[in-house]
């Protein structure tokens, strides 16, 4: 069995600096839903660039989320990060230039979100929506291989 240690407070936030990607999950009306997705960390703050759709829906009617975020190199060695906190939608001009151009600057093709125009089956257009997550909490664990039996 493997020894599974607590990762510290600059373990966790360098794991999220570097991945950029993870699974967010969130609850509405007492429905799971979880998704892959990337994010952008600034500071404290993770933004979330994505189009209006079921996990928009989800966190408008319910912003406690939880984003999860992992780095397997082997199953015996992986780190893994868990943030809960609180969505909120940007709808300022000024803050959503700012997370744009933060964005931009780790995604400069704007993928998956904008890549391409579509409508759906309704005749609907894609449509941004771009989010910040304030953590209230965080956790991370992490293994090296090691068993202490």
């Amino acid at each position: 069995m493997l020894d599974i240690d607590e990762m510290s407070s600059k373990e966790i936030q360098e794991l999220l600096q570097q991945v950029g990607h993870g699974h967010l999950g969130c609850v509405f009306e007492g429905h799971p839903y979880v998704v892959p997705m990337h994010y952008y960390l600034e500071d404290s703050d993770i933004y979330i660039f994505t189009t209006v759709g079921m996990k928009t829906k989800y966190m408008d009617g319910n912003p406690e989320v939880c984003l999860q975020v992992e780095e397997v190199r082997d199953p015996q060695h992986w780190r893994s990060v868990v943030v809960n906190g609180r969505a909120e939608r940007l709808t300022q001009q000024q803050d959503i230039d700012r997370a744009m151009q933060l964005v931009k600057e780790h995604n400069p093709t704007l993928s998956p979100a904008i890549n391409r125009t579509w409508i759906d089956s309704w005749g609907r257009a894609e449509v941004i929506a771009i989010y910040r997550i304030y953590p209230s909490e965080m956790s991370g664990r992490t293994t090296d291989g090691v068993s202490s039996r």
